[in-house]
């Protein structure tokens, strides 16, 4: 990630790892071979926002190039900076039209107080997830990903995300994977699921077990 965008690590220890080797020795195997996983969140909710929607249904590789192009051309991720820009212009990194005119939505909304996102601090998961998706072009997933990867909400696993849903069936070893499965593991992982999704999304790109 740019060294433009202030990021951190997921902030968990011992605790929430302890929790998780008891509930789900599985998990907990795989966690005691993989050792500290770290994920690198955005604090700022409105640069995590704009990023999530970048990453919708494309490969972390891409996100990367995109988001890299991005602050090169209009510097740090902010309302005020994006509105310079036009549609066609944050299309010209590399995104589809239909993103770029959400950015712009959403930075303009954001600028002109339409949608706070402070406010989503102070909601449980449901709410912000609920706010979020009255944006045009963000839904669940979306939400899902900035509860994670800027709020640090500590029990968020997306069966949205197809990673998560590849990660559970390789530590399964499952060949496919119902909802009422994926249901049953989220369950199992709370209160801690957040920190089990950073573990399934690293699993999902370890093939081997």
């Amino acid at each position: 990630m740019n060294k433009t965008v202030k990021t951190k690590n997921f902030d968990f220890g011992v605790t929430e790892v302890a929790y998780l080797k008891k509930a789900d020795p599985t998990l907990g195997a795989a966690m005691e071979r993989l050792g500290k996983v770290e994920r690198e969140i955005i604090p700022d909710l409105f640069t995590a926002l704009i990023y999530a929607v970048v990453g919708q249904l494309i490969s972390v590789k891409a996100v990367h190039t995109i988001w890299n192009r991005m602050q090169e051309r209009f510097g740090e991720i902010t309302p005020e900076n994006l509105r310079r820009f036009s549609a066609d212009e944050i299309q010209g990194c590399g995104i589809t039209m239909r993103k770029a005119v959400v950015i712009k939505n959403i930075g303009e909304h954001v600028e002109q107080g339409t949608f706070n996102l402070a406010v989503l601090c102070e909601l449980h998961n449901d709410e912000v997830i609920q706010q979020l998706s009255s944006l045009e072009g963000v839904g669940r997933w979306t939400a899902e990903m900035l509860l994670i990867n800027s709020m640090e909400r500590p029990d968020v696993v997306s069966w949205g995300d197809l990673a998560i849903r590849r990660g559970m069936m390789r530590l399964y070893g499952l060949a496919d994977l119902t909802k009422d499965q994926f249901q049953e593991y989220r369950r199992r992982y709370s209160p801690y699921g957040s920190v089990a999704s950073i573990y399934l999304w690293k699993l999902s790109k370890n093939c081997t077990m």
